[in-house]
């Protein structure tokens, strides 16, 4: 009677519907990596712990935030590229990494597009022109007015070449008819101390990393990048209130999940994304950071995505920006 029940089993087994109960296993059953392109403590790492927390409360998920720094972004998404498309590996994706790098990296060892499957956006953020605090600049204005009779005078400062900073300060020079001399930093732990210090006269980064220096009071905000006055700085004009038109950029982050990935598990995660961004709390969270909550489908992150790719692209090649 063993033997047949055995026989049995395996038979079932066998059959579609034996694969389904085989396979019936509530998601996730262990832990869920997230993957952070960039060090602890930016916004895509805080945005990351965020919705991990959210999920170990309300869902009992186990979820570790895994930081992979390096080549702005490529190698965290390279990783997530070639992860196994089951739900177990996703990772924060932003506009630099996934709209623009495929832009000004000649060989990417991925394709964002082919590769990574959106799930949903958590949150932009602007970015943001300060100077230090004994700086004798007051405004925009005033920066403008040096920089058009003495170009090349004034030295910016940005988080990156090829970076959307970097970007942005093309945008500007050909809105205002101007010329600065660009320093590229690696991040901004290396540019503020410069700042600080004085050998670089301005500098332009995200709201999140410089909103602590700016509260402080050792740097002061010129103008934001935003269509809107920043939610966190909002005595701060945007470039426009200021006069300048055109120079408006926000970098967005969401998450991504490997192409193959099942579309209920994709649906899952938006899911607890909307959800999250419904709490005041979280949302309140986001706003201190310095940044602004988004939410909505994982199409309208593809779509996001693909406009910014669109918008950026004339200017990207009209300077020539390439990384190798």
């Amino acid at each position: 009677m063993n033997s047949i029940s055995k026989w049995l089993l395996a038979a079932v087994l066998a059959t579609p519907f034996g694969a389904v109960i085989a396979q019936d296993k509530p998601y996730p059953d262990r832990p869920v990596r997230i993957i952070v392109p960039y060090p602890p403590g930016g916004a895509p790492d805080l945005l990351a712990r965020m919705l991990s927390t959210f999920v170990k409360e309300g869902r009992n998920w186990n979820v570790v935030v895994d930081n992979k720094p390096g080549a702005g972004g490529n190698l965290a998404l390279d990783l997530a590229a070639k992860a196994r498309p089951d739900g177990y590996t996703l990772v924060i994706g932003q506009t630099d990494n996934v709209a623009l790098n495929p832009l000004v990296y000649s060989k990417l060892s991925y394709d964002p597009d082919r590769d990574l499957e959106p799930v949903g956006l958590i949150a932009k953020g602007t970015l943001v022109l300060v100077v230090r605090a004994s700086s004798p600049f007051k405004t925009l204005g005033e920066v403008i007015e040096v920089a058009r009779t003495q170009p090349g005078k004034i030295s910016f400062a940005t988080p990156g070449y090829g970076t959307s900073a970097h970007i942005l300060h093309e945008i500007w020079e050909r809105a205002s008819n101007i010329k600065l001399a660009h320093i590229p930093y690696k991040g901004s732990a290396f540019a503020l101390p410069d700042l600080l210090g004085g050998q670089i006269d301005l500098y332009i980064g995200s709201i999140p990393t410089l909103k602590g220096q700016i509260e402080s009071g050792v740097i002061r905000a010129l103008a934001v990048t935003g269509t809107e006055r920043a939610a966190s700085l909002r005595n701060v004009p945007t470039f426009a209130e200021a006069g300048v038109t055109g120079v408006d950029m926000a970098s967005a982050f969401g998450l991504l999940l490997p192409r193959g990935t099942p579309a209920d598990i994709t649906l899952k995660w938006n899911t607890a994304i909307n959800e999250m961004l419904k709490s005041p709390e979280a949302r309140g969270k986001i706003v201190g950071m310095g940044a602004d909550p988004l939410g909505g489908s994982s199409q309208e992150m593809r779509e996001l995505f693909a406009r910014d790719r669109t918008r950026y692209e004339k200017v990207i090649r009209a300077a020539n920006i390439k990384l190798d």
